[in-house]
């Protein structure tokens, strides 16, 4: 009688999830942009053998040829890097081909062949409530920095954009001044972001 043959052997490289991290809240309030940069930081984890964890070069290019709408990449990146799945270890640089340079990333939740010596980091684990995920997932596709927490009142505040009437330089053009008998202004309202 010949023995079976074991079936369930995965032929091909392959990317291992905790099913807590994809039960968490930092990753049910990933966009598809944000998802697809994860997806394709794995697979070139997966060119470089499972090595290279945190030096991973990868262009906007390889994001765009991925699927990623070029106006989504940068939003997208943000936004995986503040839930806790990605850190930019080097900024990249655009320019003439002399000077041009990839961003590098690291993938907080990968086991390469340096995890015995460099466990992953799991980042994600940090962020508690869908709301403080939703929350920072909200500013950093918009590109609001830095965000700065109230811890007593657990209220994420970003910083808006300078605009032609706000700053020092532009002292004599007249706008809402807030104050303590004074309604907020239309910015604070909407960038004030409850977690």
């Amino acid at each position: 009688m010949a023995l079976a043959q074991r079936r369930n052997g995965i032929s091909g490289q392959f990317s291992a999830k905790l099913i807590e991290m994809m039960e968490s809240p930092a990753w049910r309030v990933l966009s598809l942009s944000a998802r697809r940069v994860i997806d394709r930081l794995e697979i070139e984890l997966a060119h470089h053998g499972g090595n290279d964890n945190g030096r991973l070069p990868v262009t906007k290019q390889d994001f765009i040829d991925y699927g990623i709408s070029p106006r989504l990449v940068a939003p997208a990146i943000r936004e995986a890097e503040a839930l806790g799945f990605i850190k930019v270890t080097e900024r990249g640089r655009g320019g003439n081909a002399e000077f041009r340079q990839p961003n590098r990333f690291f993938i907080t939740f990968a086991h390469a062949r340096t995890s015995r010596a460099q466990p992953p980091t799991h980042d994600w684990r940090g962020i508690k409530t869908k709301e403080e995920a939703e929350a920072l997932a909200f500013a950093a596709r918009r590109g609001y920095a830095p965000l700065t927490q109230d811890i007593e009142s657990r209220t994420t505040k970003c910083t808006p954009p300078v605009g032609p009437q706000s700053g020092p330089e532009n002292e004599s053009v007249s706008g809402p001044q807030s104050g303590p008998e004074t309604r907020p202004t239309k910015w604070s309202r909407k960038m004030e972001v409850r977690l």
